[in-house]
């Protein structure tokens, strides 16, 4: 076995396709879109290495692929949390402890030597990039926003001192027919109460003006998460031009006060995990078509972010979210919305799902190891 570092663009590729061959045949992976991936892990497309600096290894095996590994020093997070932490990211092996060692070894070194005091993830760039472990829900789709693994990954961890730091869950929301009446009264009474309003929009552009607002207040809301660190105006500026180009309006629901002031948030988008399992992951020649095809006729939903300004917190703002959606998961014939990974000891968040016909499918982990 030998590890090799990423050095070229060829080599990159390399990197972001081998999840294809390790999952071929796994009908509950879902690629992420090739170049995307690609472009997270450019410096020279990514705004990230602004304040980040990172190492990529490939594992080899008689002349196979055998395993991945990305190793991510965020400057931002470590000034922030004022922890000396090294992140690893993108993790994939075949069930060989002596893979996943020699990986993880080489992060572990590279982190000893820039004076680090211990490792984590899987995590990524920033919160937005796929995170967490996949500890239970190995027999449910996954989707492009979130790491799928095989269930011996865990036990590789463990045999490799790797320590919990922080679970997040999942939930899977079965839309009703009627929307909950407690639900709907307490949207009334906040909408009253704080003078608020859902902003009817009409198109994309109707949204161009609150896409600053949303990252805002997004940086704002999530600051306080387990390692987050808020995103600068170029990567806020990389995320609209990358996302709000082909993302339906009316899935995202702003909710204004009566100055027209943005407190609370909701980005969700029509599931788009079997069209990228038909296209392995590209655009060409016939994913882009596949994947503008789910976004008009689709029965599944992925929730993606939510967020409520801190002084609405606490306050029945999220019934106005969750009434405007799913009136329009209604309207659109949308049947089951998958909620984004949520902390485990978030319970004001999860109390959201009380209101609907849900279960808790699905767990992730992020690791630590103390070096």
């Amino acid at each position: 076995m030998e590890i090799k570092e990423v050095r070229t663009k060829s080599e990159l590729k390399k990197f972001v396709m081998f999840p294809h061959q390790l999952y071929a045949g796994n009908k509950y992976w879902v690629p992420s879109l090739v170049f995307d991936e690609m472009n997270i892990l450019r410096r020279d497309k990514n705004p990230a290495f602004d304040h980040c600096e990172s190492k990529y290894w490939l594992a080899y095996q008689d002349g196979e692929i055998v395993g991945r590994v990305a190793a991510i020093v965020n400057r931002h997070y470590i000034d922030k949390w004022k922890n000396k932490y090294v992140r690893f990211g993108w993790i994939d092996f075949i069930d060989d402890l002596a893979v996943s060692k020699a990986l993880t070894e080489k992060v572990e070194i590279w982190a000893s030597s820039l004076g680090m005091t211990a490792i984590h993830g899987p995590l990524g760039f920033t919160d937005m990039d796929p995170e967490g472990l996949l500890i239970s829900g190995f027999d449910e789709i996954g989707n492009m926003a979130s790491i799928y693994n095989y269930p011996y990954y865990q036990n590789h961890f463990d045999k490799l001192d790797y320590k919990k730091d922080t679970d997040w869950i999942e939930f899977e929301v079965n839309v009703p027919d009627v929307i909950p009446e407690k639900v709907v009264r307490v949207a009334e009474i906040v909408k009253a109460k704080y003078k608020l309003e859902v902003l009817k929009t009409k198109s994309r552009k109707d949204l161009l003006p609150y896409t600053h607002r949303i990252f805002d207040l997004l940086n704002i809301t999530y600051s306080h998460l387990y390692g987050v660190t808020e995103l600068t105006e170029k990567q806020i500026e990389a995320y609209i031009k990358q996302y709000f180009g082909f993302i339906r309006h009316e899935y995202v629901t702003l909710v204004v006060d009566e100055d027209k002031n943005l407190v609370a948030f909701g980005i969700s988008m029509p599931s788009l995990s079997k069209a990228l399992r038909k296209s392995n992951g590209k655009l060409f020649p016939f994913g882009f078509l596949r994947l503008m095809r789910a976004m008009k006729k689709n029965d599944r939903l992925d929730m993606y972010l939510i967020g409520v300004h801190p002084k609405y917190q606490n306050k029945g703002v999220n019934a106005l979210l969750m009434v405007e959606l799913t009136q329009t998961c209604i309207r659109n014939g949308i049947k089951v919305a998958e909620a984004h990974h949520e902390l485990e000891d978030n319970t004001k968040v999860q109390a959201t799902w009380d209101y609907f016909d849900s279960r808790k499918h699905k767990r992730r982990r992020c690791y630590i190891k103390q070096l």
